[in-house]
């Protein structure tokens, strides 16, 4: 509780993350898709005085390929936050991308059961 006249610290994810993105505008939703698979460059060098989140997000994504959803997932930062950072880093070069793969088209079934009596004859 605070006594009259006292002010409550501001405890807002929507202000914190306001501050995070300088205010900007959130980027297309199809660049970075929450599948899409992103990584640093192997041959890039953090750069100098990075904010806190740019300074996880390198570290997380230094060891390997993560999706959208799992950087913003770890460090509890909203998706659309951690799209735009990683959009920045994209634009000055120190992320990679995998798109998702398409999607699998539908086999014949007829095709498959050949497959299979074919395997039940070989193999019994």
């Amino acid at each position: 509780m605070t006594a009259s006249g006292e002010e409550r610290p501001v405890n807002s994810g929507f202000v914190r993350s306001y501050v995070i993105t300088g205010g900007r505008g959130l980027p297309d939703a199809d660049d970075l898709t929450l599948v899409t698979l992103v990584t640093i460059a192997p041959d890039r060098q953090p750069y100098r005085n990075p904010s806190p989140e740019i300074q996880a997000i390198w570290d997380l994504c230094s060891g390997g390929y993560l999706s959208v959803a799992e950087v913003a997932g770890r460090l509890e930062l909203p998706v659309g936050v951690v799209r735009l950072l990683l959009q920045d880093l994209a634009d000055q070069g120190h992320l990679l991308r995998r798109q998702v793969p398409p999607t699998a088209q539908l086999v014949d079934r007829k095709i498959l059961e050949e497959v299979l009596h074919g395997l039940h004859a070989r193999f019994g």
